[in-house]
């Protein structure tokens, strides 16, 4: 297929004004009124210096999932006016504002431009990839013109303390150590809000650079490895999920069933490992050698494991050091499936970008071991 399809436009939207280290309790709040014993380690490894919360210092939210995400996407427009010629949106997030409906179908109504084909990806932070290919392949097959993958998420008030304290409350009264402990806590101080779009076009846009979108390939080792991060579920000893579904009422509280949960002791044998296969694979497929790509920006969720991917990759000779790398996850933090194009949109702005360059998209998923990768090159303006 000879057409092309290219990013003629990219954007975030982060709400309200950074949250430094120091003041993240003040928004999230404290647990049984008590400072969190794990939040300095955990900052120590993830390397995170600010990030920003839908929050107030209330714990009031500010903004919703669809809003942020509506917000981004008006963005992508100069004058944030969002044209009636959109043909498709492909909405992604982890953690939408309800069961039903769609969080596409909020974010359109939010909108209000025509009607359009609408696509809901949910998931962890590889959703970003599986709604930009919905939205690619709209393009590329000529079925439309232009297409929107929004990619947004309002963790924060799943972080609140309120979500916790009858957890602590109750193995406490009954003598045992938190069930939370740190594969909960943990995370409260590794996940933020944001959202970021891209516009998707079947011509280049008329100022400025576009990104070419080269390919996209995605790759899930659910077959192989069990679940590693989770929410609504509690995970079982043959490493299966009980649903939320299945628990009374109060064990939902108590046992903070609808918190976002990660298995570390999984985690960290795993991730690299399968992510520099999935890489591997792919530079083989498209015949790409990594000599030819001048920027990677891989999605990390902590700068520890920034680190272990160059390990990984330079175990496995591949010229793609962080030499090449870009990130901004120590100054906007881990907004999951929003920040691979977060990121693309720092690096657009940076005034380092030229013709002909190539860019590396790596997103991983820790749910069950999935990982997506897309390569871009970038072409001047028409």
């Amino acid at each position: 297929m000879n057409k092309n399809v290219y990013i003629s436009s990219v954007s975030k939207f982060l709400p309200n004004s950074p949250v430094e280290n120091e003041d993240m309790e003040q928004y999230l709040g404290l647990i049984n009124s008590k400072p969190s014993r794990v939040r300095r380690i955990v900052l120590k490894q993830n390397g995170i210096k600010s990030r920003y919360y839908a929050l107030d210092k209330k714990q009031k939210i500010t903004h919703t999932n669809a809003e942020l995400a509506f917000r981004s996407i008006q963005k992508l427009f100069p004058d944030e006016k969002i044209p009636e010629d959109i043909d498709v949106l492909a909405c992604a997030t982890g953690n939408p504002d309800q069961l039903l409906p769609s969080h596409a179908s909020m974010v359109h109504g939010l909108m209000k431009n025509r009607p359009m084909e609408l696509y809901s990806a949910s998931g962890v932070c590889l959703t970003c990839l599986q709604a930009f290919k919905t939205a690619y392949l709209s393009v590329l097959s000529g079925v439309s013109s232009k297409a929107i993958c929004s990619t947004s998420e309002l963790a924060s008030p799943t972080l609140l303390s309120k979500n916790y304290e009858e957890e602590y409350e109750h193995c406490s009264q009954v003598g045992k150590d938190p069930y939370m402990a740190f594969e909960k806590d943990f995370l409260r101080f590794m996940l933020s809000d944001g959202a970021s779009s891209v516009l998707l076009s079947d011509k280049k846009s008329e100022n400025g650079i576009s990104f070419k979108v080269e390919w996209v390939e995605m790759t899930s080792y659910a077959n192989e490895l069990p679940t590693c991060m989770f929410m609504g579920a509690e995970l079982r000893e043959d490493g299966e999920l009980t649903s939320w579904k299945e628990f009374e009422s109060r064990e939902l509280i108590n046992r903070s069933v609808m918190t976002v949960k990660q298995d570390i002791r999984l985690l960290k044998p795993n991730i690299i490992r399968y992510w520099v296969d999935h890489l591997e694979y792919c530079l083989k497929k498209y015949n790409l050698d990594p000599k030819d790509v001048d920027y990677v920006i891989p999605h990390v969720s902590s700068m520890f494991f920034y680190g272990k991917l160059a390990e990984g990759i330079e175990a496995r000779g591949l010229d793609l050091g962080t030499n090449k790398w870009f990130t901004n996850l120590t100054e906007i933090g881990n907004i999951a499936s929003a920040s691979i194009f977060a990121a693309l949109d720092d690096l657009s702005n940076s005034g380092k970008l030229k013709e002909n360059d190539k860019i590396l998209l790596l997103v991983p998923e820790s749910g069950r071991f999935s990982y997506g990768t897309v390569l871009l090159t970038i072409e001047s303006s028409v």
